[in-house]
């Protein structure tokens, strides 16, 4: 909304001293022919803006104006700051509204107060892109237009309509009863209901969605932490769930809690390496997970696993064998 925008644009101004009609496109994400325009909007409506010449020049305000904002303390606004840093809100197709709101949050703080917490605030990084291997953590991309129509049958409590493309399935389309949102990992998900079933839908397929006037059948108040445990614990219950015995270097166990599904139980053998009973999905699941432990493991049963996995170490000893 240009309401909102507008009020941001003045935040960057008071933030940044003065910016340039280029960088404040590119913070705001619109054009620079969209920012000149509402550069216009502001002086007409007596916001004191004005242009500085030069090389170095740009848009600033006057000095000593503030916008109507409350405030805040240090460490409320911390603990803002510290949230808005989360990527969750990628998931969502939230980004440019967290970015504006944790404008509003340090401009709110007293002037005293203000760059206190924007530099604790960046004394902590939360959810890296990478970790210390250097892996990339890559959240799953949802167009803007998905996330904006579930976001609205989501909070509206109005039926919903995806056209959704299940795992290895054509995509079809669908009309749902959405209950919330969740991200994990930088995943996000809607729960809904369909025909009164439990469903939970994985953004990232969502090709295309449209809120419906409609009414969506659902409770007035809902327990998403609750709805989501539950539906994990039937979803770790279902399908070709295998169960697996596993010897493990202690150093290990994390890796492979990491990806199993469940503990069933657990002990330490006399020479000092773990003995665990896990679940996996299914068979494919279960010999990937254990071929990333190397050596670390061993599994002991079921023989078809270790049938699989000696097959497996054949085939690469085969092919680095040394040529004649």
């Amino acid at each position: 909304m240009r309401a909102d925008r507008l009020v941001s644009l003045v935040l960057l101004l008071r933030q940044h001293g003065r910016l340039s009609a280029t960088a404040l496109a590119r913070e705001l994400e619109v054009s620079t022919r969209t920012v000149l325009r509402d550069i216009e909007a502001l002086s007409a409506a007596g916001v004191p803006v004005y242009a500085e010449r030069g090389r170095h020049g740009g848009f600033a305000l006057l000095p000593g104006f503030r916008t109507e904002l409350t405030g805040l303390n240090p460490d409320e606004a911390l603990a803002l700051l510290v949230a808005g840093s989360r990527r969750g809100a990628q998931a969502f197709g939230l980004g440019s509204a967290l970015a504006s709101a944790m404008l509003k949050v340090v401009d709110a703080l007293p002037e005293s107060y203000r760059d206190t917490a924007a530099g604790a605030a960046e004394r902590l990084l939360i959810d890296p892109e990478t970790d210390l291997l250097s892996r990339r953590l890559v959240a799953e991309e949802v167009p803007d237009a998905v996330a904006a129509e579930v976001l609205r049958a989501v909070f509206a409590g109005h039926k919903l309509r995806i056209h959704y493309a299940a795992a290895d399935q054509a995509p079809e389309w669908r009309t749902v009863d959405p209950i919330g949102l969740v991200t994990v990992r930088d995943r996000g998900y809607l729960l809904a209901t369909r025909s009164g079933a439990d469903r939970t839908y994985r953004l990232s397929r969502i090709l295309a969605a449209q809120e419906l006037a409609e009414p969506a059948q659902r409770a007035d108040r809902v327990d998403l932490d609750l709805a989501w445990q539950e539906r994990s614990t039937r979803f770790r219950a279902g399908g070709d769930q295998v169960t697996v015995v596993v010897r493990l270097d202690p150093a290990r166990r994390e890796d492979l809690v990491g990806t199993a599904l469940a503990v069933l139980a657990e002990e330490t053998d006399p020479d000092g390496r773990l003995r665990l009973e896990v679940t996996f999905q299914d068979r494919r699941h279960a010999e990937w997970a254990l071929w990333q432990l190397s050596t670390n493991a061993e599994a002991l049963a079921p023989q078809w696993l270790r049938d699989s996995l000696r097959a497996r170490a054949t085939a690469v000893a085969t092919r680095y064998a040394v040529s004649s």
